[in-house]
Parts: structure tokens; sequence; C-alpha cells
């Protein structure tokens, strides 16, 4: 099998941003570790242990990668490097006996996970149980990590611990333990528990675990978000690919608004939302010129932003001082494909941000998009997600302040289907897609921007 990865790092926020939102497809991981464990008890409060360092038969190790086309590479036992990056994992002898130290470099997604010979019943442990591990953080300056739980092929959750990671980067064996609802909500089914742990990694990083088990009546010390606030609880950007470049365009655009209220040439249409709406600088660029450089329009758009990003940044006067005719709002794409989160719960997230804005500009029109398509079918995961989240969108227009435009049609074939002449990536806008995208606002904008207050 080829061991070469396809894509060189550094890469642009654009590309880093689609990875975030899109693990399974056109990934360029690094490595996934599969670990073997024991058949243990599928049901009852019993503990349950999932490593404790002891050997599974072979403890089958696996790295595999994707290619540009999305093709799996199945790479060399323990190790797989390339171009792209590297990634190695293995049983390390220290005062946690056989411990699994895994290092990664350059990484899109790296990821170690134990897989029990079946899948696990745990119903009866979520509400009481902890998920708990003995971690070592040698080194996480420049990566970053999370905790993920799989219970079913659209059940994934997972608990960011990018930034209390890199805190214990230096400070030995810590045990850490989470309440096991950190990785559940109430409509999921845990009967089937297929990856009952996942450590996820990106960038660089060397970290070791031991003792990772399931504790029927754990004690947390660790805490996580409640997902059913998340959405709206404003907050920067705190994960690793955008943790150096984030905060750093916060400052350019806060510099930029005061250029051109300085200028005395004020957006008159102000852009807010995610990567799709940043992409207006690179694959837009030649369409944003024609269609909306008349208006000294503003470009506010993140890779990687989910709502509560955006809510952090009005908060942080991205928008103090300006007037615009007309706010273009798009956000909610990183909510499903980072953390799927439910689409009620994206849509309050929408529904603060509008908050905001109408707060802090009282004047401005907001023209509210519906959720772009993503994915090639009608049928699939995120796509079913993101267009339930619009029908929830379309409610929170009213009067002439907010618009609701669905543009979405404009953008599929006649069954439904996203080319990829239009989303190379079926999720970011090429040249084409930007045009269609331009044309189908066209007509609302232009009557939003003539119509007076």
């Amino acid at each position: 099998m080829r061991k070469t990865l396809h894509r060189n790092m550094p890469v642009s926020p654009r590309l880093a941003s689609h990875w975030l939102v899109r693990l399974a497809g056109h990934l360029l991981a690094v490595g996934i570790l599969a670990v073997g464990m024991q058949p243990a008890a599928q049901a009852g409060t019993a503990d349950l242990s999932l490593y404790n360092g002891q050997k599974s038969g072979s403890l089958p190790v696996i790295l595999v990668a994707h290619d540009q086309s999305g093709t799996m590479q199945a790479g060399a036992p323990l190790a797989l490097s390339g171009p792209g990056g590297s990634a190695s994992v293995q049983q390390h002898e220290s005062e946690r006996r056989n411990a699994l130290l895994l290092k990664w470099d350059q990484a899109w997604y790296a990821a170690l996970r134990i897989t029990p010979a079946k899948p696990l019943d745990l119903r009866a442990l979520v509400p009481h149980a902890t998920l708990e591990l003995d971690l070592r953080v040698a080194q996480l300056e420049q990566g970053g990590i999370d905790f993920k739980l799989a219970c079913g092929a659209s059940c994934q959750r997972k608990v960011a611990y990018v930034v209390a990671g890199r805190a214990l980067q230096g400070k030995g064996w810590q045990h850490l333990s989470f309440s096991l609802s950190c990785f559940a909500r109430s409509e999921d089914d845990f009967s089937k528990v297929e990856v009952p742990f996942a450590l996820e990694a990106n960038g660089a990083g060397e970290v070791a675990l031991a003792n990772v088990r399931i504790v029927a009546h754990g004690k947390p010390n660790q805490s996580c978000p409640d997902y059913r606030r998340i959405a709206f609880e404003p907050s920067p950007l705190n994960q690793a690919w955008a943790m150096p470049r984030w905060m750093q365009r916060h400052e350019q655009k806060l510099a930029l608004k005061q250029q051109m209220l300085a200028a005395g040439t004020p957006p008159q249409i102000v852009f807010i939302g995610d990567s799709i709406t940043e992409g207006w600088e690179n694959a837009g660029k030649v369409v944003w010129q024609q269609y909306y450089a008349p208006y000294h329009a503003l470009n506010l758009g993140y890779g990687g932003d989910h709502t509560e990003n955006v809510l952090w940044r009005l908060q942080h006067g991205e928008v103090d001082g300006l007037q615009p005719k007309v706010a273009v709002l798009m956000i909610g794409t990183n909510n499903t494909g980072d953390r799927q989160d439910p689409p009620e719960v994206t849509a309050a997230g929408v529904e603060h941000i509008l908050q905001e804005l109408r707060q802090r500009l009282p004047q401005t029109r907001v023209l509210l998009l519906a959720i772009f398509p993503r994915e090639a079918s009608a049928d699939a995961v995120l796509r079913r997600i993101n267009e339930q989240i619009n029908l929830k969108l379309a409610a929170l227009a009213g009067g002439d302040k907010v618009v609701f435009a669905n543009l979405n049609s404009a953008m599929l074939a006649a069954d439904g289907s996203l080319s990829t002449s239009v989303m190379p990536d079926l999720l970011h806008p090429q040249q084409q897609g930007y045009t269609i995208w331009a044309e189908a606002m066209q007509p609302i904008l232009a009557r939003m921007l003539a119509s007076q207050p």
C-alpha cells in the first residue's frame, strides 16, 4: 500500500475550515489508530475497562489516509509519513504500564480509537457514569486534541480539549474524568456504541494515555459545554488550526473598519458568516469586485466559525460605528459539520446573532440566507440537518428588518444533487458558485438597498 500523503502543510484557512467541518470525505488525514479490547459487559451498571495496558490479542494498529479524491490508503502499522504530515502510535513503558503514545506532526487529522469486539450497551450508564483516563501531554503548543464517543453513524459526540490540553503540557500524568453525559443528547441511542473512546488530534503534538475506562458511579473533574446552549454562548474560535490567525483576522477587520470610516467610504453592505463568506476574498474575488465593491462592502466571514464565534465578534466591535443599509448573514454549517448541533440549537444561535445586530445596527436591514447545501446527495446526513435548520431560520424573518431568502435551488441540479463544478469540495463554492450566489441574490439585495428604513 502507498504511504504518501498528497497535500503539503501549511494549508490555507479556507481549506483548514473545510477539514474542520468535513472529517469524512476529502480529509487528508494522517492517521487512524484502532485498538482492540477484550469483550466487556454489554449492559448493566458495572465499570468497563476500555484500555488498561494489557495487550488484547495482537493489539491491531492501523493507520490510514485519504488522498484528494477521498480514497482511503492503508499505511504501515504503527506509523505513516509523507510530505503532508506524519503520525505514529506505540505502547510505551512508563510509570503507567503500557501506555499508548501518540505522536503526530503537521497532521490534518489523527485519531486513536478504542473499539470493542462487540458494540457496547451503555444506556444504563449514561446518566451517572464517567469516562476516565490518565493523560500526559508532552507537546501541544502547535496542535490540539478532542475526546470523542461515537454511538452510531450519525451520532458523533465530542468534547473539545485544545485549550485545556495545552494547559497540561509538561505537567506529567493527569487523571481526567468526564461525565458520560458530556457525550450524550436526549435523543441519542447508546444501545450499540461501537467507539466508546477516541482521541482526535491535529497540527503537531505528543500525548500519552492509559487506564481508559468507564466508571459506573464516577466523580467528574472536567467540565464540558451544555450542547443546548453552546451555539449562543459567545466565544472565540478555539481550534488549533484557527487560533494563530483567527484573532489576527479580527484585529485586521477592526482596523479596516476604522480605515473605511476615516476615508469617508463606510460600507453600505456587510457580509457576515464563515469560510463560505470569507471565500469572497478568494474564489469569489472577481464576482465581489463586480457586484459589491461599488458599495464598499465589508467581508466579515471567518473560516471555521460557528454561531457563537460570530456572536463574540459582534460583541467585540466588528460592526460598532457602522450604519450599513444591509447586512447579509449566513452561518451555521460548521455547527452541523463540526458538532452536529441539533437544528433548534443552531437556529437559536442565529436568533441571538439577529438580536445582536438589531441592537448594534438598529437602522440596518438583515438579509438572512438559508445555509447552503453541502454533500452530493439530497439525503446526505449533514445536508438534511442544514435543511432542518433552514426551516427554522425562515420563521425568524419578519417585517422589513429581517428578510429570509433560500437561494439553494440555484446551486442544485433538478434532482437535488450538488455538483463539484459549483462546489469542488461539496461545501465551498468556486467562482461559478459565487456567480450563482450573486445572481440569485441580486434582485432581493437591490430591493433592500433601494428601500428606505
